[in-house]
């Protein structure tokens, strides 16, 4: 018996193979019409998975296979497809996932199946989808196989797969049509489960700790919670303007004083702002907050929660990004903006001179009119220069504090130095993956922040936040001292599958409209 080698087909027209196959369909239908069979029959229930036979029997030799007659029944979508006159192979691959990426092979003959069966199953295509009854045995050459008695075309597939060897090309076809990635690219199946196993990870360490999984609204009257750009809309039944959420953050604080100390939420947000290769418009961040916690309890934890995240999602703390070595193992270093700008740079003791950091900015391409930097504090240009000079050099994970109270509205001002705040953003590969701070319980500071921002708004910042006036109503019922931090998932699973672009983790990321 010997080992099929997929055929070699001279390319042909694609829509030629379209009308090729509408045409088999059309067979399919008027045999339907006449009583003998059904074009798309959905009373096929395949009781055994490629990933799971593969991992129970791979080691059995052809012997032991013949003398147990294991019966399977398996269905999924044909990929290969060799006919070799009376005998046939083909390779299912379902949705199941292993060594051999859910694939599992198929030995067709004539005399088992028929020759009427046999006769279609010549003319079936690849992608066509296929439910097979069988035994289970062994190629001379050690392929698990199912020795085929009965088989049945489930579904016609009306358009021919990309290149059976080399899968999806273009980038853009990969993220506009993602089924058609998903069918051939076993590294963008294995990314998605990775990123699935690690979300459940998460979500199972965050009750395990006494957190209550919430959900709050995606339609917001004010948008709030982050410094950004909403998505407007319009509520025809209540007659007024309202906004895709930028954040969680108010809502689950408002929780918070109603009572629940541990709350957390796994969704989406929104954020009207550019598209690059670490920003989508529509992205997955999980924010919790614990009521008697601060920021340094949130850095703790963040770090345990990471780590917990990568074990489960790669069984490793010792990550590879784009060739570099990701080290999770060791205690994530804490520096403030300051401490960070002096061991990254050479600014040295001009770290507090506003005037040279004013000069090194426009150097670096900023200038007076568009970023205002003369009206800006010291904290504030620190933070300007940080993020032009310093951010993308934070390889190994390293949580940066004390930001500047003017850019941080809701977070608590530290005692000691109240021009800046108990907050922090993790960093990793040279980019953000969390931010979290004390939170601001003092309604009437929260007031005097709110109204800031508002004067900010008017005077031309898009990002500035709105007043929200129930929420500073919540905080006058008293919220407890507690801590809250917010973690990009995609980010955090772009890390943990090595992907370059944030569109390789999300399943369906926003693009232009096809034309």
């Amino acid at each position: 018996m010997s080992e099929p080698n997929q055929a070699t087909n001279l390319p042909q027209d694609e829509n030629q193979l379209i009308a090729e196959r509408r045409e088999k369909l059309k067979v399919l239908r008027e045999n339907q019409a006449q009583g003998r069979g059904v074009a798309f029959p959905n009373d096929f229930k395949p009781q055994h998975h490629a990933a799971a036979l593969q991992q129970q029997y791979s080691a059995f030799d052809g012997e032991a296979l013949e003398s147990q007659a294991v019966s399977v029944s398996v269905a999924g979508r044909m990929m290969l497809k060799r006919v070799m006159g009376k005998a046939s192979f083909a390779t299912l691959q379902d949705g199941s996932f292993g060594d051999t990426g859910g694939r599992i092979q198929l030995y067709v003959t004539r005399d088992a199946v028929g020759e009427e069966v046999y006769a279609d199953f010549k003319r079936w295509d690849l992608g066509d989808i296929l439910g097979a009854e069988g035994t289970l045995m062994k190629t001379k050459t050690g392929e698990l196989s199912v020795k085929v008695t009965r088989l049945r075309l489930l579904t016609k597939s009306l358009r021919p797969m990309p290149d059976k060897f080399h899968g999806v090309a273009d980038q853009e076809v990969k993220y506009r049509q993602r089924y058609v990635d998903l069918m051939t690219d076993e590294a963008a199946r294995r990314r998605f489960v990775a990123r699935s196993k690690a979300i459940g990870g998460i979500r199972a360490f965050m009750i395990e700790h006494g957190f209550l999984e919430v959900e709050t609204p995606m339609l917001h009257p004010i948008p709030g919670g982050a410094n950004a750009r909403p998505f407007v809309t319009h509520h025809n039944a209540l007659e007024q303007e309202m906004f895709l959420r930028i954040a969680p953050e108010l809502y689950l604080k408002r929780l918070i004083v109603g009572g629940f100390e541990r709350v957390f939420e796994i969704n989406r947000s929104f954020r009207n702002e550019g598209i690059s290769v670490r920003h989508n418009p529509e992205f997955t961040m999980m924010e919790f907050y614990a009521a008697y916690w601060n920021y340094l309890d949130l850095m703790n934890f963040t770090e345990e929660l990471i780590r917990d995240a990568a074990l489960k999602a790669t069984g490793s703390l010792q990550l590879t990004y784009g060739g570099r070595a990701v080290d999770l193992s060791q205690p994530f270093q804490r520096l403030t903006i300051r401490e960070a700008i002096y061991q990254y740079t050479e600014a040295g003791a001009h770290v507090d001179d506003a005037a040279w950091l004013i000069s090194a900015l426009k150097k670096l391409g900023m200038s007076e009119e568009k970023d205002r930097l003369s009206a800006r504090s010291l904290a504030s240009l620190q933070v300007l220069y940080f993020e032009e000079t310093v951010e993308d050099k934070l390889w190994q994970p390293t949580f940066i504090m004390e930001h500047p109270t003017e850019i941080s509205p809701l977070a608590r001002a530290n005692d000691a130095r109240p021009e800046v705040t108990e907050r922090f953003e993790l960093y990793i590969t040279g980019r953000e993956f969390s931010n979290g701070f004390s939170e601001l319980n003092d309604a009437e500071d929260q007031a005097a922040r709110f109204n800031a921002q508002v004067a900010a708004k008017d005077s031309g910042d898009d990002e500035a936040m709105f007043y929200d006036h129930d929420f500073v109503r919540a905080l006058e019922y008293g919220m407890p001292p507690t801590g809250g931090c917010g973690i990009g998932m995609d980010r955090l699973m772009m890390l943990l599958t090595d992907s370059s672009s944030i569109r390789d983790v999300i399943l369906f990321p926003a693009l232009r409209r096809e034309q």
